[in-house]
């Protein structure tokens, strides 16, 4: 049974994100800190599934390649629930939003023409971005507006989402787990790599 707690918790991310994006849709009493709580027990799992996979050493590519889809859906949905709740902030913000959702489609695109897989590199920057993403969420759904925060999320956005497209570039083989584009550039060179057995499995 505990072999299945990584899963469980990918899983539970996803019902999360649906359970959000329902609330706002009923207008729940409450709603914010409903959110801002699902959003957090989101991102807890987020951090734990992989942390539990590694110490019970099942981390495998395909754990990790349904992990990376799920936190698209997860961040989706709770985008889409912001959206319901907040739509002039959207409105105001549509170009960055635009440019930022194509080049996280650009990855997508560059990893499945090159590997026919979906991208799982898991890398320390998207970690990084993925707490600006966090805290710009939950500015927006607190208070239907995010400035600093939020182009500080964009422009992190931007740089990382740009390492990620380097590293796909760089493997010869589709990778899950790659740090950065150091490490990127080791396996080309046929080297290992050394993993922090905290981030990467």
């Amino acid at each position: 049974m505990t072999s299945k707690i990584p899963i469980i918790l990918i899983f539970s991310r996803l019902i999360i994100g649906f359970v959000i994006i329902s609330l706002s849709l009923i207008k729940v009493e409450f709603y914010q800190t409903i959110a801002v709580v699902l959003l957090s027990l989101g991102l807890l799992t987020d951090i734990f599934d992989g942390i539990i996979a590694r110490h019970l050493n099942i981390s495998t590519q395909k754990l990790r390649r349904l992990d990376s889809t799920v936190d698209q859906i997860f961040f989706i949905s709770v985008g889409v629930a912001a959206y319901i709740q907040c739509p002039d902030f959207f409105k105001t913000n549509a170009y960055k939003i635009i440019i930022l959702t194509g080049a996280e489609i650009l990855i997508y695109l560059v990893s499945f023409l090159k590997f026919r897989k979906e991208v799982a590199t898991h890398s320390i920057g998207a970690k990084i971005w993925t707490l600006f993403l966090f805290g710009t969420l939950i500015q927006v759904i607190l208070q239907c507006q995010s400035v600093i925060l939020f182009n500080l999320c964009f422009w992190v956005g931007l740089l990382t989402r740009a390492e990620i497209i380097a590293i796909l570039l760089l493997l010869k083989t589709w990778t899950n787990d790659v740090p950065s584009v150091y490490h990127a550039i080791l396996l080309r060179k046929g080297e290992t790599i050394k993993k922090n057995k905290l981030f990467n499995s």
